[in-house]
């Protein structure tokens, strides 16, 4: 799908970590001014002609909230990780829906901005339900984990010698429920937030009832579902480094700057992305360029707007076009 009015349609993909950073103390007041520099870039890109579905992460704040749980658990009722994801989503799209009316005033912007809570079906026969392995929430010590798998039948793992944390599962996305406002939003010109923390994870019953579930979905498997569902023109996915390497971390690491698709199918098949890591975003790219055939850029927040103007980031597309 594209505008009414012909503007080309950009799904970007961003995690929590944009607004958190590594050994920052993640204060209301120090991600509301990171999601003020996000919205900036993001500005420029609406005023070159884009419009924006947003899809943002939200693992270190959810984790947060977890600990918060945590150590309230004499003083009220703790909170199923369903709702924690919907709480979060909710808070992280105040932020951002804050900071980008800000920056589209400032820049005489004629848009509105929009936050949809999103819930996300997953299939209830999807192995990865049988298989928590996503670390969550705070650490533990020995006798309160063993105090947890007791008592709430939890799993919970040993994590690197830190302590003892949750595992949840993870998930695929199959449907994004609120899909038809998000496409009457954008219909509108409104630029839409969506699917944060990959959306709330719920099972659809044979009655049509929706349940929430202990769980976590990809934020990037979402995103590209959105793109894909919305007939996106680009997809966009904001990570820690400017491009894709292959080799990544070793002496003969190499960066990208395209890729087609049966190359990035190659390297996953190789192992050359983590899953940890660069793997699962690389996987929704795949994904996306091979349902739409259009194209997905990987890249940093510093260098998205040059990325998407052709200069910088990893561009993966359904094949390259030959030299000349």
């Amino acid at each position: 799908m594209t505008s009414r009015r012909g503007a080309s349609l950009a799904v970007i993909a961003f995690g929590g970590n944009a607004l958190v950073r590594h050994g920052e103390d993640g204060t209301q007041e120090r991600q509301a001014r990171h999601a003020e520099s996000l919205a900036r870039s993001l500005t420029s890109i609406i005023g070159k002609g884009h419009d924006l579905v947003l899809v943002h992460g939200n693992g270190p704040q959810v984790g947060a909230l977890l600990v918060q749980v945590e150590e309230a658990i004499t003083k009220v009722p703790p909170l199923p990780l369903d709702v924690c994801v919907a709480g979060t989503e909710g808070t992280i799209g105040y932020i951002l829906e804050r900071s980008l009316r800000n920056e589209l005033l400032a820049a005489g912007i004629d848009r509105d901005v929009v936050c949809i809570l999103t819930h996300v079906v997953v299939d209830p026969k999807d192995p990865a339900l049988r298989d928590a392995s996503k670390p969550i929430g705070p650490f533990y010590t020995p006798y309160r984990a063993a105090h947890l798998r007791r008592s709430r039948r939890w799993q919970i793992v040993e994590d690197s010698g830190r302590g003892y944390r949750k595992v949840v599962p993870s998930p695929r996305p199959l449907r994004v429920v609120p899909m038809p406002i998000i496409r009457t939003l954008l219909e509108g010109r409104n630029i839409v937030i969506a699917g944060g923390g990959g959306g709330v994870p719920v099972i659809e019953e044979p009655s049509g009832k929706l349940r929430g579930i202990e769980a976590v979905i990809d934020k990037d498997l979402t995103a590209a579902l959105i793109g894909r569902d919305l007939g996106a023109d680009l997809f966009v996915i904001l990570t820690d480094v400017d491009c894709v390497f292959l080799n990544y971390g070793k002496k003969n690491q190499k960066p990208v700057a395209r890729m087609s698709l049966k190359e990035a199918e190659r390297h996953m098949r190789r192992g050359q992305f983590p899953p940890g890591s660069m793997g699962p975003k690389v996987q929704a790219a795949i994904e996306f360029v091979r349902s739409t055939g259009r194209d997905v850029i990987i890249t940093s927040l510093r260098r998205c707007v040059s990325a998407i103007a052709g200069r910088g980031g990893t561009r993966i597309s359904e094949r390259l076009e030959p030299r000349t």
